[in-house]
């Protein structure tokens, strides 16, 4: 994974987690979305190193 891709990924998980935080002490569903966007994007990102280097073999 080429490290501007791997910075995209930790940048918008650190903003995800984030907006977490924030929302947790005002809204319950806000924070189950950003929550679950959140594992989403950490789970994307797996998945995309993964693709690449298995295509790089």
């Amino acid at each position: 994974m080429s490290k501007s891709l791997s910075l995209f990924f930790a940048v918008a998980s650190v903003i995800l987690l984030l907006a977490t935080a924030f929302s947790i002490s005002n809204n319950g569903w806000l924070t189950l979305l950003f929550s679950v966007l959140t594992l989403a994007m950490i789970a994307f990102g797996f998945i995309t190193k993964a693709r690449l280097r298995k295509k790089n073999q």
